[in-house]
């Protein structure tokens, strides 16, 4: 397991390479070495390549080869007219810690390999001489994309076709350009996670979409912001999908746009669309083709979905399908549902328990009054909160997506929420003030609110304090909000 390092500033292709005081000065170096499993090349920070990088040898499972970085200062950046790393064959390779900018071709370029993991990777203006896909990989198997960020690229974010386990998580994608360029494509590809991910189309020129997956098998999309575009999710013929708890908004352009569009191009089975919040643009869900209806689509259930701000339908069907449509939150100046005559005679695709953004907060804010948390006597607690089941999405340092909070109990002047399952936060310190108390997220994501004797002092009966959640990390990004209510019964609680 030997380490190799370069640095243009004072290497030479002479020296042995295995020190920093002794590195080499270019890639050609590194291509003549044989490289073995547990090998890494680390490149020198702040220096610049203006080469491709070719990997033609692999490590294994338990010892990979790596290309990373060494020393203070900036990431290393490669230029090349072509790739900027590219491999066939190779596999058990960790790509981490670099830059890769102003590349003809794609950023990565892997065909026919297995167990790659690029990791902190930082990718901008590749694809300049016209090639697809920044990061590309073709036929293989587990690949993981995670904690790096596409900008300002020519051709998809990110291309992935035929590849068997991928894994995309915690990324930053924004302005993929071009007329077939979406900001993440996978095609033929099976074991799909798409999770915590800030994918942005709306500066993208002449944008198709952010997510496009064809012919997808067991794939899961969640806990995304997803804005812009033609359209948010593209899943147009797959088997055994999960769209659950994304942010979609922004996208538009088109009479047909969606959020969530599928059955246009295949068979489409077992999808279950839920918890997501989709607003500011035209359909919600369509499944929907454009002049087929031999194509099979079947057990689609859309539910405890919020749809806000849309010029269409929350729902659209209009080619032969079964599923179900219930439980979800639409907002009163939204249509519910455009399902075609044919469909609703045949009572395919059921549409029941869907309520108004009104309603479903109006039945909350009712059941808190007979509401105990944490408290199963008969006596109410002094503190009680309700929130409006919209979304909020943060991106301090890992972002929440999905419902804000549930009630857990209350003591003593203080008010515990805790998160849904499945959802995280990674923030440390956020405070909200309100009139008469505040809340506090702390390092582990858990919320509480604590009320103020002081400012209750000369109060008695019920007061309430009301928190309009916005929470960003300060840039221009687009956020969403949540409305929480925190119900006190002065007198129980200074008593």
């Amino acid at each position: 397991m030997t380490i190799y390092y370069v640095n243009p500033a004072i290497g030479s292709n002479g020296n042995s390479g295995t020190s920093e005081d002794t590195p080499f000065s270019s890639f050609w170096a590194v291509e003549n070495l044989k490289l073995l499993p547990g090998d890494s090349v680390l490149l020198a920070a702040g220096s610049v390549f203006n080469d491709q990088l070719d990997l033609k040898y692999s490590g294994t499972v338990s010892a990979p080869i790596t290309i990373g970085s060494y020393g203070i200062g900036d990431a290393p950046v490669i230029h090349s007219p072509n790739d900027g790393i590219h491999s066939l064959y190779a596999s058990n390779i960790v790509i981490e810690n670099i830059k890769i900018s102003d590349t003809g071709g794609a950023a990565i370029y892997g065909g026919y390999v297995s167990n790659w993991t690029v990791r902190n990777v930082e990718v901008d203006h590749t694809g300049l001489a016209g090639k697809s896909g920044s990061i590309t990989f073709r036929t293989g198997s587990n690949i993981t994309i995670e904690k790096s960020t596409i900008n300002d690229v020519n051709g998809d974010g990110v291309w992935i076709e035929k590849v068997n386990g991928v894994n995309f998580l915690n990324n930053t994608v924004t302005n993929a350009h071009g007329t077939a360029a979406d900001a993440v494509q996978m095609n033929d590809s099976s074991n799909i996670v798409i999770s915590g991910n800030y994918l942005d189309q709306t500066g993208a020129a002449t944008p198709k979409g952010v997510i496009a997956l064809v012919r997808p098998v067991n794939a899961l999309v969640e806990d995304n912001a997803i804005i812009g575009g033609g359209f948010g999710i593209a899943a147009q013929a797959g088997t055994n999908v999960a769209i659950h708890d994304n942010d979609i908004s922004g996208y538009g352009g088109y009479s047909w746009s969606y959020a969530i569009g599928l059955g246009d191009q295949g068979n489409t089975r077992d999808y279950d669309i839920s918890g997501n919040y989709i607003h500011d643009g035209v359909w919600g869900v369509a499944v929907s083709a454009a002049g087929t209806n031999s194509y099979v689509r079947e057990g689609i259930d859309v539910h405890n979905n919020v749809f806000d701000d849309l010029s269409q339908a929350a729902l659209k069907v209009d080619r032969p399908a079964s599923g179900s449509f219930h439980d979800n939150v639409i907002a009163s100046d939204v249509t519910p549902y455009s399902i075609s005559p044919t469909i609703i005679a045949a009572n395919t695709f059921p549409v029941s328990n869907n309520t108004t953004l009104d309603e479903a907060q109006a039945t909350m804010l009712a059941s808190s009054d007979s509401l105990a948390v944490g408290d199963t006597t008969d006596t109410a607690p002094a503190l009680v909160a309700t929130h409006d089941s919209l979304k909020i999405a943060s991106d301090l340092d890992g972002a929440h997506y999905g419902n804000l909070l549930e009630n857990d109990s209350s003591a003593n002047g203080t008010l515990l929420l805790r998160r849904f399952d499945g959802e995280f936060v990674d923030n440390d310190g956020v405070t909200l003030t309100g009139q008469y108390g505040t809340i506090h997220v702390d390092s582990d994501g858990d919320y509480t609110y604590t009320a103020d004797a002081a400012k209750l002092g000369g109060l008695s009966g019920d007061v309430s304090d009301t928190f309009n959640y916005k929470i960003s990390d300060g840039t221009s990004l687009h956020f969403d909000t949540d409305t929480l209510s925190i119900s006190i019964h002065v007198d129980d609680l200074l008593s």
